[in-house]
């Protein structure tokens, strides 16, 4: 982990003075203004940093610092696509040198593009999707089976109680007769959800709801967030099975444990004449759930990428990284995810929840 981190640093850092370089370079201003804006660019990335003490801060402090420092990670990363684009531009021959050199127009033409495009990816975030699948069985099942899947809610800094608590009104009102969460329901501290009481909207909910875990559960500190998710009556399944009204579900727990069954050693005992739904927070190995006849897996994890073109990078990745597939007579549904990590923004993706009937034949 620390390796990883070292890692990670080094490349922030390198980031950060490209692009602090080029925004010196390109702003026609005096120095000491200038001074004043690469200094606050690296305070933006102080506090990315930083937040990994978040909790020897005041909370308001350390929610403050999870929300600069991982919405600057992201803004940082469209400034450096686009003075990569102009940089080559310049070595073709396509771009004048003085665009990138105390340009006035330039520097207005690029603040007003990542104006619009990260006012209007948070304003896309906050726009959840509702995501309609029609499945059929041939499995007995006494009436349709309606289900509400969501993954990936993050809850936590930056989407606090008020915002999970709208996400239940809105997944209470399709009045489903299962609520599947497929992992990720903590961001990464327990700290934020305790203090704002965030388990209490989670008991909101209005049907049997039950959850896989994620990573994001190992990185907050298992037992952590076990007695977190303990407290929102939300039915953790890892490796483990549960069966009700002709459905079994098997909540496989996530890859960062090693040592979790396969598959296979899940689906021993099961009743086969039951629908089987699986629940895999990361959607990697899609041919177990066929092999081992699964009717329906539902995964998260890949946020599709989160903002373009990040979600070329995930379709390459994943098998499929995002939406509805179909391996033999295994239905999947991979997930974009209800909620985000990071900065608040939705580019090119959406953040969206799944309702899913199962109709017998």
């Amino acid at each position: 982990m620390a390796k990883f981190f070292i890692v990670a640093l080094t490349v922030m850092l390198v980031m950060q003075g490209y692009v602090s370089w080029h925004v010196w370079r390109l702003l026609p201003f005096s120095t000491p203004v200038k001074v004043v804006i690469v200094l606050l660019m690296l305070l933006a990335l102080c506090c990315m940093v930083m937040q990994f003490k978040s909790d020897s801060l005041p909370l308001g402090m350390a929610t403050a610092m999870y929300e600069i420092g991982n919405s600057w990670l992201i803004i940082m990363f469209y400034l450096l696509m686009a003075f990569l684009v102009l940089d080559i531009g310049r070595l073709v021959h396509l771009v004048p040198a003085t665009w990138l050199k105390a340009n006035g127009i330039t520097s207005l033409v690029m603040t007003g593009v990542m104006l619009v495009t990260f006012i209007g990816g948070n304003i896309h975030y906050h726009n959840k999707q509702r995501q309609e699948i029609n499945l059929t069985t041939s499995k007995h099942l006494d009436r349709p089976l309606k289900i509400v899947m969501l993954s990936d809610l993050h809850a936590g800094f930056h989407n606090p109680r008020t915002e999970v608590g709208r996400w239940v009104n809105m997944i209470n009102a399709e009045q489903a007769d299962l609520i599947l969460i497929a992992g990720d329901i903590i961001d990464g501290n327990v700290r934020p959800l305790k203090a704002q009481g965030t388990a209490e909207e989670l008991k909101r909910l209005n049907a049997p709801a039950i959850a896989c875990l994620g990573n994001h559960e190992y990185i907050t500190g298992l037992n952590k967030a076990l007695d977190l998710l303990n407290e929102t009556g939300i039915r953790i399944l890892r490796d483990d099975t549960l069966s009700m009204g002709g459905v079994t579900i098997v909540g496989r727990d996530d890859r960062s444990n090693r040592h979790r069954k396969s598959v296979e050693q899940l689906m021993q005992g099961i009743n086969r004449g039951n629908y089987v739904i699986l629940l895999d927070h990361q959607p990697y190995h899609l041919e177990e759930a066929e092999q081992n006849g699964v009717d329906l897996q539902l995964s998260g994890h890949t946020h599709r990428g989160q903002v373009w073109p990040l979600n070329w990078v995930t379709k390459k990745m994943y098998e499929c990284d995002y939406g509805q597939w179909r391996r033999g007579g295994t239905d999947y549904y991979v997930s974009s995810g209800m909620g985000i990590w990071g900065g608040k923004f939705r580019i090119g993706t959406d953040s969206e929840y799944a309702v899913i009937t199962v109709t017998p034949e």
